[in-house]
C-alpha cells in the first residue's frame, strides 16, 4: 500500500513540474525580480497600484502613470533605471494579455511553487560538463557509501545474533559463561541458508557451523583446528576510499608510482662491460668504438681508401659524418 502512494505521489510530482511551460518560467523570474527590487511581497497589482480585479483599460492607464514615474529620462544616474523601466512593461504585457493574466493570477492565488522544476534551473543555471561529473560523482559516491553503512549495520546486527546463539549453545538459555573453552558444536550454531543435508543423510535447516566459546569471545572453529574469532570486527565498516571514484584514483596512482619506479630502477642499471685491447706484438694498437665512429687501422693495413706509401699512412677517419683523410703534419 505504501509503494501505491509513493508511486501516486511521483506521478502528481511529475505531472506538476511537466505543468510549468516557458510563460510560467517567465512569471517566475519576473515575481522574483520585482520582490528582490520593488520588496517582499509585491505583486504586479500592488506595483501598478491597481487591485487584482482591474479591468485592462484600467491596467492601461496604471501602467502609462507608472511608466511617467519611472523612465529613465526621469531617473538619471538612477541605479538599474532601465531594468525597473523594462520590467514595467513586460508586467503590464501580461496583465493585458488574458491567457498570461489567467495563468499569473493562478500563482498570484496560491502562491509561487518553491520548487520550480528541472527544466527551469537547467535553463537558467546550466552547468558545465565538469560540474555535472562532480555531481554524479558525489551522488554516485555519496550512494555507495550509505550502502556500505547500511551493509555493515546489518552485519553488526548478524553478529551479534550468531554470538548469542554460540553461548546459549554453549552455556545454555541463561548464558552464564563457565570457566575455559567449551565447544557449541554439540548443538549446531545456524548461519542460515536454505536446508541441507547432513552426514546421516537427515535434513537440517540452514548452514550449522562448529563454534567455541570461550569467555566472553566467540569462535568459528575451522577444520583444521584453527579459530576465527566472530565480534564487531568481523564486520566491514564503511569508508570514503572504498567508494568507487577514490578506489579508482588510488588504484591509477599505484600503478603510475609502480611503473615510475620501474623505469628509475631500469635506467639506473648500467650495462656490464669493459674496454678490450688487442696488442700485436706491442707494435700496434686498434680500437673500434661504434660511438665515436672513427676507427685506427694498423700498420701496413688499408681502410676504406687510406693507403700506406714511403712508410707513411693516411688514416681516415669519420667527421661531421663524411670521410675525410687527416690533414699530414709537417
Amino acid at each position: 500500500m505504501r509503494v501505491l502512494h509513493l508511486i501516486a505521489f511521483l506521478a502528481v510530482l511529475v505531472t506538476a513540474v511537466v505543468a510549468w511551460t516557458k510563460e510560467d518560467h517567465e512569471i517566475f523570474d519576473l515575481v522574483s525580480a520585482i520582490e528582490a527590487a520593488e520588496g517582499k511581497g509585491t505583486t504586479f497589482y500592488s506595483w501598478l497600484e491597481v487591485p487584482s480585479t482591474a479591468s485592462t483599460s484600467e491596467i492601461s492607464k496604471a501602467y502609462r502613470k507608472k511608466s511617467l514615474q519611472l523612465h529613465p529620462d526621469k531617473n538619471k544616474g538612477v541605479k538599474n533605471a532601465h531594468e525597473r523601466f523594462a520590467r514595467l512593461g513586460v508586467v503590464a504585457s501580461i496583465l493585458r494579455n488574458p491567457e498570461k493574466r489567467e495563468r499569473y493570477d493562478f500563482f498570484y492565488k496560491n502562491g509561487v511553487p518553491r520548487w520550480r522544476g528541472t527544466g527551469y534551473y537547467y535553463s537558467r543555471f546550466r552547468p558545465g560538463l565538469g560540474t555535472v561529473l562532480t555531481f554524479l560523482v558525489m551522488l554516485t559516491s555519496g550512494l555507495q557509501y550509505l550502502v556500505q553503512k547500511m551493509n555493515y549495520n546489518r552485519d553488526l546486527k548478524r553478529v551479534h545474533e550468531i554470538r548469542d546463539q554460540a553461548r546459549a549453545a554453549a552455556w545454555g538459555q541463561k548464558m552464564t559463561p563457565l570457566e575455559g573453552q567449551r565447544k557449541a558444536g554439540s548443538v549446531k550454531v545456524n548461519l542460515g541458508g536454505g536446508p541441507r543435508l547432513d552426514e546421516d543423510g537427515n535434513v537440517i535447516a540452514g548452514r550449522m557451523v562448529d563454534m567455541v566459546v570461550e569467555g566472553d569471545e566467540v569462535y568459528i572453529l575451522e577444520g583444521d583446528g584453527s579459530m576465527f574469532p566472530v565480534n564487531s570486527d568481523t564486520a566491514v565498516r564503511p569508508s570514503i576510499k572504498r567508494t568507487w571514484f577514490l578506489s579508482l584514483v588510488t588504484s591509477l596512482v599505484g600503478k603510475a608510482v609502480r611503473r615510475d619506479g620501474t623505469k628509475i630502477e631500469g635506467a639506473s642499471a648500467e650495462p656490464e662491460g669493459g674496454e678490450g685491447e688487442d696488442s700485436d706484438g706491442g707494435s700496434g694498437t686498434a680500437s673500434d668504438v661504434p660511438s665515436s665512429g672513427a676507427v685506427t687501422p694498423k700498420e701496413g693495413s688499408t681502410s676504406g681508401g687510406g693507403s700506406v706509401k714511403g712508410g707513411q699512412r693516411a688514416a681516415t677517419t669519420m667527421a661531421g659524418g663524411r670521410r675525410r683523410k687527416a690533414v699530414k703534419r709537417k
